[in-house]
């Protein structure tokens, strides 16, 4: 079972359904069908929206096969806690206006070093149980 990959979809899944009723508002608030019509705001809400939407797939594609994997809930639940942490902080940075550079910046090095993280976890985790 992926109890501790169910949770952090979850999660992240209310923060998406956030980031895109946030689109859709923008857009019937400025008539807007296709694309940002030239509006900054649409615009950054767009960038927040897709830019979750490029890079949360595959950490949890990456965080359900370490769970799937056997690995201890608490190692599984750290780097989604990271995932969720950094996706939040970028969300907010994009949406000020004018936009937060810094709080972009931090939630993709978040984002990144989660990544990347993940990226060890399983291999490490896979030749472990390989192994052993």
């Amino acid at each position: 079972m992926l109890l501790v990959t169910s949770l952090i979809t979850s999660v992240l899944t209310i923060i998406f359904i956030k980031l895109s009723f946030a689109v859709i508002g923008l857009r019937r608030k400025n008539k807007v069908g296709l694309g940002s019509g030239g509006h900054e705001d649409l615009e950054r809400a767009i960038r927040a929206q897709g830019n979750f939407a490029e890079y949360v797939p595959i950490g949890l594609i990456l965080i359900a096969c370490l769970e799937s994997n056997g690995a201890p809930w608490w190692l599984v639940a750290l780097p989604g806690i990271s995932l969720i942490i950094g996706r939040l902080i970028h969300a907010v940075g994009i949406n000020e206006p004018p936009p937060n550079f810094s709080n972009r910046v931090l939630g993709m090095k978040f984002t990144f070093y989660t990544l990347i993280a993940l990226v060890l976890m399983n291999l490490g985790w896979s030749l472990y149980k390989l192994i052993s």
